[in-house]
């Protein structure tokens, strides 16, 4: 029987703790699925306080993570705090025997800290990927991908993420028909399309003020659909082309093409999560040119089709409207 041992520690994500649990539990056996052994272990075995004011009884002490085939590193509690010495040397000891290990969101970071990421590319949640590429620089951090299998170590990008790579994992070990039957229980995608960029909260440059440069760029937000050139919009400023571009340079901290895509690009989702418009007349009034291009881009920015993005995004009606 395939053990599977799940750390716990104080101050743990109940969510992060109950992925694993749900997806290697004993739901499998009514599949006909052969069963996992599942194992909770801590530090110190006992009482164990969540993140969210219950406690949880843990049986298990990490001396149990030698009969584990997998272990699964849940989202740690503080990336600034250094996980404990026995828990960083137990996962290094699986290592070393050939266990396969998951870091979950934020348990990305223990896994760093052992030593067992050096010269690997890796996920984690996209809110802490500067903290993580700063502080374990010999690590390659992906900044896209949902989760990442690097053959005997897999990671995860943040929160939900964890349940893909859970997913992942049984269907290494079951084919992808076990894993879907088990995603269908759980009410989720078996396969998300995309990576975590559709997530990110990026802010756009802003453009406050009243000079010229500001009036021009205000101009052009209100018309994406027409091409943006920079001498279109040096010209609206009332600036030669040079003179323009270091002002612009030095208010937005772009480039005047990156800028103008940025925003057609947040243009298009605005329209793709509140209109029912085809995609083809969204990428027309974005500015973009033409549907191909639109896609080129969007998927190049999110790593996701503008059509998978209206499915995950869209509280629209389905009907595509001009």
């Amino acid at each position: 029987m395939h053990t599977v041992a799940i750390i716990a520690f104080e101050g743990i994500s109940p969510f992060h703790l109950s992925v694993p649990c749900m997806v290697f539990g004993d739901d499998l056996a009514r599949l006909g699925v052969p069963r996992y052994r599942l194992l909770i272990c801590a530090e110190t075995p006992g009482l164990i306080s969540t993140m969210s004011g219950f406690k949880i009884q843990v049986e298990h002490g990490l001396s149990a993570l030698e009969q584990a085939d997998t272990l699964i590193m849940p989202a740690w509690r503080d990336p600034e705090e250094t996980a404990p010495p026995a828990l960083l040397e137990a996962l290094r000891a699986g290592h070393r025997r050939g266990a396969r290990i998951a870091g979950l969101c934020l348990g990305t970071f223990v896994l760093a800290e052992a030593g067992l990421l050096d010269g690997r590319a890796a996920a984690t949640h996209w809110a802490w990927g500067d903290d993580f590429a700063r502080r374990y620089p010999q690590v390659r951090l992906d900044r896209k991908s949902l989760y990442l299998d690097d053959g005997e170590i897999l990671t995860s990008a943040g929160t939900a993420a964890a349940i893909d790579c859970c997913l992942h994992l049984l269907r290494c070990d079951h084919g992808a028909e076990v894993a879907n039957r088990v995603a269908r229980r759980m009410v989720v995608a078996p396969h998300r399309d995309g990576g975590q960029a559709q997530y990110i909260e990026q802010p756009l440059p802003g453009v406050t003020g009243s000079d010229r440069l500001s009036a021009a760029l205000d101009w052009a937000l209100e018309h994406l659909e027409q091409p943006l050139t920079l001498d279109l919009l040096a010209d609206r400023a009332g600036m030669s082309r040079r003179n323009f571009t270091r002002r612009f340079k030095a208010k937005t901290g772009a480039t005047v093409s990156q800028w103008v895509l940025n925003h057609r690009l947040a243009a298009a989702q605005r329209l793709l999560e509140t209109t029912s418009k085809a995609v083809d007349r969204i990428a027309e009034l974005a500015g973009f040119g033409s549907p191909a291009s639109f896609r080129q881009h969007f998927l190049g920015a999110f790593s996701v089709s503008p059509s998978a993005y209206r499915r995950q995004f869209s509280a629209a009606p389905d009907r595509a409207l001009p």
